[in-house]
C-alpha cells in the first residue's frame, strides 16, 4: 500500500524531473511513511511512497522485470498474487521480490494489457514499457484505490491524490464550474471529472495507454453485471445463500494475507459484523476489532458493536467521542481532503482511523455491501414511490402541504427532514428522485446559488448528466437494479471509497474491503434482484447467508448509517465558523456564490424555518477547500494559489 505519482513525455530531464517528482511524492508522505522510490529516465518519471504490508524488507518500489525494461509503481494489494506467481514461474518468469505487486510486472510481460482481468485486488498503478515507449495506467474494478491524471502540453501527469499533481509546473489550478455544480448536486464530483479543469480521474475498471505524440487510449476492462432474470426453480434459496456464503468466506480469506497484523472495523451493522465473524473463524487468536462510541445516544451504535465482538470473541477496542471531538476537527478537514466531499461522516472515519493506527497497520472493513446486496433505505423509498406516484396530483400536493406544516427539527434524520425530502423527489424520474434524496442541492437550485457571471460560463445541461450516462451503460432494465448500478458507479466510487481512502491514508492506515473482492463481485452478478430485496426487506439473501454467524438482533436491525449532528452543529457550535467561512464580503470577492442567496439559507436554518443542513454543510466544505487551494487572481477569476 502506498501513494504513487509521476509523469511521462515531459520535455524536462534529469535533475529537474527528479526534483518535480520528489515534490509530487512529498505530498503523499502520509500514504507511505515507510519508504520511497523513484525511476527517472528520458521521457518518464515514476515515484512512490510505501506503507510496508507484504515483503517488508524486499518489496520496495519501483518493481522491474528481469531486464528492467518494465518498471512499475503500484498502490494496492493483489490478493491472488500467490496463484499468479506460481503460474508465471511455470511460464519461465523469475521474481526478484516477494511483493504481491511484482506479479503485475511479469503478468504484463506475458499477457500485455490482458493481465488486468486476471488481477484480484485493490490497486492503481503506473507501468512504463521502455520497448514500446508507453505508459500504462490502470485502476481496480470498484475504484477502491484512486488515480488522478492530467494530459497537458504533451505530458501525462498522474498521482494517487489530486494534490500530488499540483507541484508539476504544467498543471493549472483552474476551478471547473461544471464540476462544482455536480458537487452541489451529488455532494461529490463524479469521475472522470475533478474539481480542477486540468485534472481527471481514471474511472474504475479502466486502463489508459499513453504514448508520445498520440492521444491517450482509455479501455474499460470490467463493468458491474446485474441480471434482470427472476428467481427460478433452478436457483433455490438455500443454494443461493450457500453460494453467497462461500464467496464471502473466500473473499475474507484472500484479504487476510499480510506480513503485519490485521484488524477489523466493526460498526455493529450486518456488513462489518459479517466480515468480523468470518475473520474470527479463519484466524488464530482473538480478532482485533475497532469501533466508535458516540456520547449522543441518537448517533451511537456501539452497543451493537460490543454485542458482535463478544459473540465472536474479539479483542474489542472502542473510542468514545464527544461532540466537541468531532466539530473541533471540521476546520482542519481540508488539510487532508484535496477535493470537496460533502459527507460529514468523513470526520468520525478519520478519528477512528487515527485510533486504529495506534494498534494495527491494516484493517478489514464492510464497505460495498449496501450497493451490492441492496441495503440502503432509499430502495424502500423507491418501492413506496412506485405506488404513490399513481395517486392524484391533488393528493400529492396535500401530502407536501402536510409535510410543510411539520415543525423543523435539527435532530438526527428527523421526520420532517425525511418526509420533505421524500415528497420533493416524488414527481421526478428515478434518476433525479434518487439523487435529490441522497444529494444536497438539486441541479437547478445549485445553479441559482451561483452568481450571474458564474452561471454565464456554464453549459445548458439539464443536470445529473453523469447519472444518465451511467444509466445508458447499465445492463439492467428493472428500476431498482438500475438504482443499484448507479449507487455502485456514483455513490460508492465517488463518496464512500474516497472518504475511507483519504481518512485512513491520512493516518497511514490500510483499509481492505472484502465485500468488493472480485470473488464477491462475480457472485453478485449472478444473483436475481428479488433475492437482494424482497418487498421491503433489504439484503435478503445476505441475511440468509450469514444468519448462523451473528446474533438475531444484528441480522434484523434497521440500517442506521454513520450520521453526524450536522444540523445542530451549524446552528450552535459551528455557527461562528459557518458565518465566517460564508461571509458575504468573502463570497462577493470570490465571485462564485451569490451572497444574499447563501445568507438566506443560513437565516432560514438558524430560525428553524427550513432544515438546510445538507446545503450549508456542502457549501461550508467547498468554501474551506477553496480558501485553502484557491483564490481570485488577476488573470483568471477562479484560478488557484498554492495551498
Amino acid at each position: 500500500m502506498c501513494g504513487i505519482a509521476g509523469f511521462a513525455f515531459d520535455e524536462r530531464r534529469g535533475t529537474e524531473s527528479a526534483q518535480i517528482l520528489d515534490d509530487m511524492c512529498g505530498t503523499l508522505f502520509r500514504r507511505g511513511p515507510d519508504a520511497g522510490g523513484a525511476f527517472v529516465r528520458p521521457w518518464v518519471a515514476l515515484g512512490m511512497r510505501r506503507l510496508s504490508i507484504i515483503d517488508l524488507s524486499g518489496g520496495n518500489q519501483p518493481l522491474y522485470n528481469e531486464d528492467r525494461s518494465i518498471a512499475l509503481v503500484c498502490n494496492g494489494e493483489i490478493y491472488n498474487s500467490p496463484e499468479l506467481r506460481r503460474q508465471l514461474q511455470t511460464l519461465g518468469h523469475t521474481f526478484a521480490t516477494n511483493s504481491d505487486c511484482e506479479t503485475i510486472v511479469h503478468g504484463y510481460e506475458e499477457w500485455g494489457e490482458d493481465v488486468l482481468p486476471r488481477l484480484n485486488g485493490m490497486f492503481a498503478f503506473a507501468l512504463w514499457d521502455d520497448q514500446r515507449q508507453q505508459l500504462l495506467l490502470a485502476r481496480d474494478r470498484a475504484g477502491i484505490k484512486p488515480l488522478h491524471y492530467a494530459v497537458v502540453g504533451g505530458a501525462v501527469i498522474f498521482g494517487s491524490e489530486l494534490k500530488a499533481l499540483l507541484p508539476h509546473p504544467k498543471v493549472r489550478r483552474d476551478l471547473d464550474l461544471e464540476a462544482l455544480t455536480d458537487y452541489l448536486a451529488f455532494e461529490y464530483v463524479p469521475s472522470p471529472r475533478s474539481i480542477f479543469k486540468d485534472i481527471s480521474k481514471l474511472p474504475p475498471g479502466c486502463s489508459m495507454v499513453c504514448r508520445r505524440d498520440a492521444p491517450p487510449r482509455i479501455t474499460q476492462y470490467w463493468d458491474l453485471s446485474l441480471t434482470d432474470d427472476p428467481v427460478g426453480p433452478d436457483l433455490p434459496l438455500e443454494a443461493a445463500a450457500a453460494g453467497v456464503r462461500q464467496a464471502l468466506e473466500q473473499a475474507v480469506r484472500t484479504e487476510l494475507i499480510s506480513d503485519v497484523p490485521v484488524g477489523v472495523l466493526l460498526s455493529g451493522g450486518i456488513d462489518s459484523s459479517t466480515v468480523a465473524a468470518l475473520m474470527a473463524r479463519q484466524t488464530s487468536g482473538p480478532v482485533q476489532s475497532f469501533s466508535i462510541a458516540f456520547e449522543d445516544p441518537s448517533f451511537d451504535e456501539s452497543p451493537y458493536a460490543r454485542q458482535v465482538a463478544a459473540h465472536i470473541g474479539a479483542d474489542h477496542h472502542e473510542l468514545v467521542l464527544k461532540s466537541s471531538d468531532l466539530w473541533e476537527l471540521v476546520p482542519s478537514v481540508a488539510s487532508f481532503l484535496d477535493e470537496p466531499l460533502g459527507d460529514s461522516s468523513l470526520i468520525p472515519t478519520y478519528l477512528l482511523s487515527r485510533f486504529v493506527r495506534q494498534h494495527v497497520k491494516v484493517v478489514l472493513g464492510g464497505d460495498g455491501g449496501d450497493e451490492l446486496f441492496a441495503g440502503y433505505p432509499t430502495l424502500q423509498a423507491h418501492q413506496a414511490a412506485r405506488y404513490l406516484r399513481h395517486v392524484p396530483a391533488s393528493v400529492q400536493a396535500a401530502l407536501r402541504w402536510g409535510a410543510g406544516k411539520l415543525p423543523v427539527s435539527h435532530n438526527n434524520i428527523s421526520l420532517d427532514f425525511k418526509a420533505k425530502r421524500f415528497l420533493a423527489g416524488l414527481p421526478h424520474d428515478a434518476v433525479v428522485r434518487h439523487h435529490m434524496w441522497l444529494g444536497s442541492l438539486p441541479h437547478a437550485e445549485g445553479r441559482q446559488l451561483l452568481t450571474a457571471e458564474a452561471r454565464s460560463m456554464l453549459g445548458g445541461g439539464a443536470g445529473y448528466e453523469r447519472a444518465y450516462q451511467h444509466l445508458q451503460a447499465c445492463p439492467a432494465s428493472r428500476e431498482l437494479n438500475q438504482i443499484l448500478y448507479l449507487d455502485f458507479k456514483l455513490y460508492l466510487e465517488n463518496d464512500i471509497l474516497p472518504k475511507v481512502d483519504r481518512a485512513s491514508m491520512a493516518c497511514s492506515l490500510e483499509v481492505r474491503v472484502p465485500l468488493l473482492n472480485r470473488i464477491v463481485l462475480d457472485c453478485v452478478a449472478k444473483l436475481p434482484l428479488d433475492l437482494k430485496i424482497r418487498g421491503m426487506a433489504t439484503k435478503f439473501i445476505m441475511k440468509e447467508a450469514v444468519k448462523d454467524l451473528l446474533p438475531a438482533g444484528i441480522i434484523s436491525r434497521k440500517k442506521k448509517g454513520f450520521n453526524m449532528p450536522v444540523a445542530r452543529w451549524l446552528s450552535h457550535e459551528l455557527r461562528p465558523l459557518l458565518e465566517d467561512t460564508l461571509d458575504g464580503t468573502k463570497l462577493r470577492n470570490d465571485g462564485i456564490f451569490e451572497p444574499r442567496a447563501v445568507r438566506q439559507l443560513m437565516d432560514d436554518h438558524f430560525a428553524h424555518g427550513r432544515d438546510n443542513r445538507k446545503q450549508l454543510w456542502t457549501l461550508l466544505v467547498f468554501q474551506q477547500w477553496f480558501d485553502r487551494y484557491a483564490s481570485s487572481a488577476s488573470d483568471n477569476r477562479w484560478s488557484t494559489r498554492a495551498a
